[in-house]
């Protein structure tokens, strides 16, 4: 019981801290208006392991900190995140659809937070499509892209994760 525990928080503590260097060596293309986070494709860990709900989560918002983002991206950036992890541990029986929650997640609330924390001009409807976009490049191919890589070595990398 002990070792599982262990097992959980190291899992999700690398989840975070891949996730915290991918954020802010990709930060030129990872926020903004037009954002491809190629940290988003992590977004299936969770599909795999349900340490990486909470691994994403701590790795968006120290990503979001260290790549100089404001609170309210902060905040609601990491929670869009958190809820797109949660949806892809809730798919995972359904490889081709793990990649939508996290997509659709940030597509909603991304905007918003564009908007009106940043006082972006665009719309957003605009900006829906243009994260969106951003979104289906960094969960939909590259995210899908490493859970097909992922799935072959998932007996040896995650054969001791607690599928809660």
């Amino acid at each position: 019981m002990k070792q599982n525990k262990v097992l959980f928080m190291t899992q999700a503590a690398m989840i975070a801290a891949v996730y915290v260097v991918l954020t802010v060596v990709g930060a030129s293309f990872g926020f903004g208006p037009i954002q491809v986070r190629f940290a988003e494709a992590l977004t299936i860990l969770p599909f795999f392991t349900p340490a990486a709900i909470p691994g994403l989560f701590i790795g968006c918002l120290i990503g979001n900190i260290f790549g100089g983002a404001i609170l309210p991206d902060i905040v609601f950036g990491s929670i869009a995140t958190l809820l797109g992890a949660f949806g892809t541990y809730q798919l995972k029986n359904h490889a081709l659809l793990a990649p939508l929650p996290p997509i659709l997640a940030n597509t909603i609330i991304v905007p918003f937070v564009l908007k009106y924390g940043y006082g972006e001009p665009l719309s957003i409807p605009f900006m829906m499509l243009t994260v969106g976009i951003g979104e289906v490049l960094s969960c939909g191919i590259l995210g899908y892209g490493l859970l097909k890589l992922l799935s072959s070595y998932k007996d040896t990398i995650f054969k001791n994760s607690a599928q809660a």
